[in-house]
């Protein structure tokens, strides 16, 4: 990780942002008519179905609202992150206190999911919104919706069970690393605040310990997905099925809080404890690349899309990466980064038309020609490439030769 590659890699983080990723959604994906953002996007940036995610609205008004806060005060940036949280505000409020998972073009409801992702996007959209503007209601409406996010996700009986709690009760690692993410840019944006009688920090911390006790089992090296009230390993397909992806992720959550309180030891170890292992269960040794699921026990995966290779995990993995070489100038890490850095920059990207696929087989080759769709939006592309642009700064400061 010499100076000229930390500038070469700042240099494709950043133009890739802001002269790529960014534009490309604003071209093709702003609802002018409407409000809020139209994400099914072929190719060439053709709209290819109107209908929208909610979650996709919160994601793209987080990604704006934070480009504005951090980067430069561009009207267009805070304008995008405007028409998305009021598409929210004015079509997706559904039952409860909950926002749909998906909507028609025009707003009205389509889909509402058990779970409560829609939420917390919608509150870290507000958060960074309510930066941005010092828009009050933008920050009530982030505090609400972290709370309605907290309450299905962690009071017992609020959200339905996936399967029947009296014959296979499980719980799952997501709800957990998504509530140390929301935390922190909720309180990044608006200070630690207390929502539903704790503050972020300590609804970061609560999950964190959970993730260390339930989850991450360094005895099998593996940080698992599901598992049973307890902790137990669960021997059945979804039990066992892990996701390197959202693993890596949870663990640069857990390295960024590290980071926040000045390198905290135990929160290094699980990140970086995390990271390793999962790496070693998730990178394709064949033909590169992280493969989607693997299994505890090296058996077939249930999912049919197992071993392709999706562009989301990728983006974790190089913020992931690079974060833990900063933190500790192990080699390994620096390997790692290039190995998962160039191999994503190799297959995802379009020349073409610009920002990136999202599916591609298991040995490379582009699945489909989607750019966006109720899954993919500019969230998980733009904030890799924003953190690591910021990251590789740092880097290149401290190393004086940020010229």
């Amino acid at each position: 990780m010499t100076p000229q590659r930390l500038t070469l890699l700042r240099t494709t983080y950043r133009d890739g942002l802001l002269a790529d990723t960014i534009p490309f959604w604003l071209k093709n994906g702003l609802d002018h008519q409407h409000g809020g953002l139209l994400s099914a996007l072929g190719r060439d940036g053709t709209v290819i179905d109107t209908d929208k995610a909610v979650w996709i609205q919160g994601r793209a008004a987080w990604t704006f609202a934070t480009l504005y806060n951090t980067v430069e005060r561009r009207p267009e940036w805070l304008e995008a992150s405007r028409s998305c949280l009021n598409f929210i505000r004015d079509h997706c409020q559904g039952p409860g206190g909950k926002l749909y998972f998906n909507v028609t073009r025009e707003g009205r409801p389509l889909r509402m999911r058990r779970y409560v992702f829609s939420e917390c996007f919608a509150a870290i959209a507000s958060a960074a919104y309510a930066k941005a503007t010092g828009d009050s209601r933008a920050a009530d409406e982030a505090s609400r919706y972290f709370a309605t996010y907290l309450r299905h996700s962690f009071t017992p009986g609020v959200m339905p069970a996936k399967v029947d709690p009296d014959v296979r009760p499980m719980q799952g690692a997501g709800p957990h690393f998504i509530a140390i993410a929301t935390g922190q840019e909720v309180r990044a944006a608006l200070g630690d605040i207390t929502v539903s009688g704790a503050t972020c920090t300590e609804w970061i911390d609560r999950s964190i310990r959970a993730v260390e006790k339930d989850f991450y089992k360094p005895e099998l090296k593996v940080m698992m997905e599901t598992v049973g009230p307890n902790g137990e390993v669960i021997d059945h397909f979804d039990g066992r099925t892990l996701n390197p992806g959202h693993a890596i992720e949870c663990a640069w959550f857990i390295l960024h809080e590290a980071k926040m309180r000045g390198g905290d030891a135990r929160m290094m170890k699980l990140g970086l404890g995390i990271l390793d292992c999962m790496w070693e269960r998730g990178w394709d040794r064949e033909f590169g690349g992280l493969l989607y699921f693997t299994d505890l026990k090296g058996l077939p995966v249930q999912e049919y899309w197992a071993e392709m290779k999706f562009w989301w995990p990728h983006n974790e993995a190089v913020i992931a990466t690079l974060l833990a070489w900063q933190l500790t100038k192990n080699p390994k890490y620096a390997q790692w980064h290039a190995l998962v850095h160039d191999w994503a920059h190799r297959v995802f990207p379009d020349p073409q038309h610009g920002e990136w696929f999202g599916y591609a087989q298991r040995d490379g080759r582009i699945s489909t020609q989607l750019k966006g769709n109720l899954w993919k939006g500019p969230f998980h592309l733009p904030r890799m490439q924003h953190y690591c642009w910021k990251l590789t700064e740092e880097l290149l400061g401290s190393s004086g030769k940020a010229g």
